[in-house]
C-alpha cells in the first residue's frame, strides 16, 4: 500500500471515529461565535442610557445593593461599561453557583438577577467545553476528538496536494457540470483546502485549553524556547491590616484607576478580595469586543500599593509576544480577533465542516 493510500485510510477512519463529536463542537462553536451580538439584540436589561456628568455609584454601594438580592452568596466582582448596566457577579465552587446582578450604575436600581446556570449561552459553553459531563471526563473526550480533527486536516491537505501542474488546476476549481457525486467530492476537496487554513487555527486554539502539553508547546514555540510563567495568586501584606480610611479600599482603587485615565471608555472590573490575604484586582479592557488587551492590575488591599506580577495576566505593556499570543487564544478561537468580519470568517468554515459531515 502506498503512503498516500495509507494516509487516505487513516483520514477516512479518523473522520468516521471523530465525526459526531466534531459535528457537535462545530454547531455549538457557531452559536458561541455570535454570543455577544445575540445577547445585545435580545437582552434589554444589559443596557443603561449613558448620562454624562452624573456620578456613578462606587463598587461598595453596588455590591451592597446586589448582596440584598442574594444574601449569603460570595461576591466575585463589580464591573462598569459605558452605556451598559453595571454587573455584580457571584460564584463559588462549594456549593457551586453562579449569578449575575444587573444594576443601573447611576441609581442602583436592580434590572435583573440572573442565575447563570439557566443561561442559554452558559449551557452551550458547558457543552462545548465539557459535553455536559464532569470536566475531568468531558474535556479529555472533546480535546481528543479535536486532536483527531487536526490530524484529519493535515492528512486532508496531504491527500489534496496535486501530483503535477495539470492536477493542480483541478484542485482549485469546482466542476459544476458533472454528476452530483463528483460535484460533492469537489466541494469537499476544493472548499476544504481553502477553509482548512482557518479551521486549523480554531482547532489548535481549542487544543491549547484541552491539553497542557499543547499549551506549553505553543508558548515554547512562540517565545523562542522559554517556558510559560504560570498564573499565581497575588497576596496582600496582612501585617499592615489596619483601616486606611472610612472609604472602602475597592472604592479608593476604583476611583484611582478612573482618574489615571479619565478618557477611558472601555470596561472596568473590580475584583472583590476573598479574605484579608488576597489582593484587589482591577481589570481594564479598552476593547470590549475582545479580551486580549485587558490590563490586569493588582493592589494590596491594606496599603493600596500596586503589586507587580511576572505571569502573562498583568499589564498588556509588560506582556511578551508569546504572552500576547496566549492571551489572544479565545479571541482567535471565536474569530473576535478580526472583529465581526473575523467572526464570519470563523463561522463559515465551521458551518462547512458540518455540511461535509
Amino acid at each position: 500500500m502506498s503512503i498516500k493510500k495509507l494516509i487516505g485510510k487513516v483520514h477516512l477512519w479518523l473522520g468516521f471515529a471523530s465525526g459526531l463529536l466534531v459535528l457537535f463542537l462545530g454547531i455549538t462553536g457557531c452559536i458561541l461565535s455570535f454570543q455577544r451580538e445575540i445577547e445585545d439584540a435580545t437582552q434589554e436589561y444589559r443596557f443603561v442610557e449613558h448620562q454624562p456628568g452624573k456620578a456613578l455609584l462606587p463598587p461598595s454601594e453596588l455590591r451592597a445593593i446586589a448582596d440584598s438580592q442574594l444574601p449569603g452568596k460570595k461576591t466575585h466582582s463589580v464591573s462598569y461599561q459605558k452605556g451598559k448596566a453595571a454587573l455584580v457577579v457571584y460564584y463559588d465552587f462549594e456549593p457551586e453557583y453562579y449569578y449575575t446582578v444587573y444594576l443601573n450604575p447611576y441609581t442602583g436600581d436592580v434590572l435583573k438577577v440572573k442565575n447563570m446556570a439557566d443561561d442559554f449561552f452558559r449551557i452551550i459553553i458547558e457543552g462545548h467545553y465539557y459535553l455536559w459531563l464532569p470536566p475531568n471526563i468531558g474535556q479529555p473526550i472533546l480535546a481528543s476528538a479535536t486532536l483527531v480533527f487536526v490530524v484529519l486536516l493535515i492528512t486532508g491537505i496531504i491527500l489534496w496536494w496535486p501530483k503535477n501542474k495539470s492536477a493542480a488546476k483541478q484542485r482549485f476549481a469546482i466542476k459544476w457540470s458533472v454528476k452530483w457525486r463528483r460535484k460533492n467530492y469537489d466541494l469537499h476537496n476544493v472548499l476544504g483546502f481553502y477553509m482548512s487554513w482557518v479551521v486549523i487555527f480554531i482547532a489548535i486554539t481549542g487544543l491549547v485549553w484541552g491539553f497542557q502539553w499543547v499549551s506549553k508547546s505553543v508558548y515554547w514555540a512562540t517565545s523562542g524556547g522559554k517556558p510559560i510563567n504560570e498564573y499565581y495568586e497575588t497576596l496582600s501584606d496582612t501585617t499592615k491590616a489596619v483601616p486606611l480610611a472610612t472609604t472602602p479600599a475597592i472604592d479608593l482603587l476604583w476611583d484611582k484607576v478612573r482618574k489615571e485615565n479619565p478618557a477611558f471608555t472601555g470596561s472596568l472590573e473590580v475584583h472583590i478580595p476573598e479574605n484579608k490575604k488576597t489582593s484587589i484586582e482591577i481589570a481594564s479592557n479598552p476593547d470590549t469586543d475582545t479580551y486580549w488587551k485587558i490590563d490586569y492590575r493588582y493592589f494590596d488591599q491594606h496599603t493600596l500599593q500596586e503589586l507587580p506580577v511576572t505571569h502573562m495576566y498583568g499589564k498588556l505593556a509588560d506582556a511578551s509576544v508569546a504572552d500576547k499570543i496566549r492571551r489572544m487564544n479565545y479571541d482567535i478561537h471565536v474569530g473576535a480577533i478580526g472583529g465581526i468580519i473575523g467572526k464570519i470568517i470563523a463561522f463559515l468554515p465551521a458551518c462547512w465542516q458540518q455540511v461535509c459531515r
